[in-house]
């Protein structure tokens, strides 16, 4: 169809909503629209009733079907609609539906392929609607051959930037070329990382950083290439990029501070995912957890109660921190203890030794050990000390079994654990502390 039939048929369909057969038509296409919808419900139900014995390659082609259900029906009924209802009424409008129907399905079809490009791209979801309305309205104009006369006028409107004439057209042109050249940029960089993800035998802060720096480098060239294809010198943008380095001279240091400090923090691997940290900050709060992901701005620390902590790559930089796990997992875990002086401390010694024993997480090598550490005021204080080797486990936890334990195998054997006592004596009405 070129840009006279177009026009001829929009101006035939403008005629027919002068007359009565117009109405003839919208009943038509409603109840080929009707039907499509309950079909594609139907298809939908019952895809989502047999979805467990589906696999995962028979799942997404189920998912595709749904999708194109709709319309695909309305394009087949439609198109049986036609040459039924020619000899009767006119049908502009019917061939006016067929284009956007067939539309319709390339956009799921899109849609589905970016879906399955980048499974955990967050960023699909809310703006998967209006992509899939852009891409839709845009086909329909080219399969209509419309899109000519709205080119022309988005290009009449014109302005400068710099040096460079630009127009709206080239702009929008611009911006959509730019997006799906990036999205392809981002697509290699995600098979990339599938395939470095994959080389166990590589470092994983190395697999991380390489990850980084393709995604960065692919989606910087996908700007530069795309740039120059659609007629717009790089050039012209001198003033946004002076502006963004005056930003960062001033108001954006922490965050691009940050940035290269989580590009230092993976590659020479001083914190690593799975490492139990602690830092201090500037008021004296601590924040201790294992390290459950490291981006090049910030770096997550999940404590074992749930809560996680963001913390910007710069503070892990200029900062002590204290890696519980860095050359190995083993640590060392230690509980206190008072007992009566009047106990048998080496039996405190061997019920303590084999409370640590029992547990299935304390290292045999080195075993565990008791120290005299302290002859008190009311007690002897021994330390139990023993070591684990998996402390993203936890250790409340263990030392909390451990303690039980202790408790009452002094208990089964009489082993007292006192508390502080005070006499007091009454001498000539005057109260004393002694």
């Amino acid at each position: 169809m070129n840009q006279n039939e177009a026009l001829t048929q929009l101006k035939n369909l403008w005629e027919d909503m002068h007359g009565p057969d117009f109405i003839w038509q919208v009943v038509a296409l409603a109840v080929c629209l009707g039907l499509a919808l309950l079909f594609s419900n139907w298809w939908e139900k019952r895809l989502k009733e047999s979805a467990a014995g589906l696999g995962k390659n028979n799942a997404r082609l189920g998912y595709v079907s749904t999708r194109l259900a709709f319309p695909l029906t309305g394009l087949l009924l439609t198109g049986l609609a036609l040459p039924l209802l020619a000899p009767f009424i006119k049908v502009n409008l019917l061939k006016l539906a067929v284009p956007l129907f067939t539309s319709l399905a390339l956009v799921r079809v899109i849609i589905f392929v970016l879906y399955s490009s980048f499974p955990k791209a967050r960023w699909l979801a809310p703006w998967g609607r209006i992509i899939s309305t852009v891409i839709w309205f845009w086909l329909a104009l080219y399969i209509t051959d419309l899109a000519p006369f709205v080119i022309d006028a988005l290009a009449s409107v014109q302005f400068s930037l710099g040096h460079q004439q630009m127009n709206l057209w080239m702009v929008l042109h611009g911006a959509l070329t730019v997006l799906l050249t990036i999205i392809a940029a981002l697509w290699v960089a995600g098979l990339i990382e599938n395939r470095l993800m994959r080389m166990a035998q590589v470092d994983l802060n190395l697999r991380t950083v390489a990850v980084r720096f393709t995604k960065t480098l692919l989606t910087l060239l996908a700007i530069l290439i795309s740039l120059p294809l659609v007629g717009i010198d790089i050039t012209a943008f001198s003033v946004f990029t002076g502006a963004l380095g005056v930003g960062l001279g001033f108001g954006l240091q922490k965050i691009a501070s940050s940035y290269v400090s989580g590009f230092i923090i993976l590659l020479d691997r001083s914190i690593r995912i799975g490492n139990i940290i602690q830092i201090d900050d500037s008021a004296g709060e601590k924040s201790i957890g294992e390290v459950s992901k490291i981006t090049t701005r910030y770096t997550v620390l999940k404590h074992a109660g749930g809560t996680e902590f963001i913390v910007p790559n710069e503070i892990l930089i200029s900062s002590t921190v204290q890696n519980q796990t860095y050359s190995n997992t083993r640590l060392r875990l230690a509980t206190t203890i008072g007992v009566a002086y009047d106990s048998d401390l080496d039996l405190v010694s061997r019920l303590m030794i084999e409370a640590a024993k029992t547990q299935p997480r304390v290292l045999a090598e080195p075993p565990p050990r008791v120290a005299l550490t302290q002859f008190a005021d009311s007690a002897i204080n021994l330390e139990l000390g023993f070591w684990i080797d998996d402390p993203v486990n936890g250790k409340g936890n263990i030392l909390s079994d451990i303690n039980f334990t202790i408790w009452r195998a002094f208990k089964a054997n009489g082993v007292e654990i006192p508390f502080p006592q005070r006499e007091v004596r009454i001498l000539n009405g005057n109260t004393q502390a002694a």
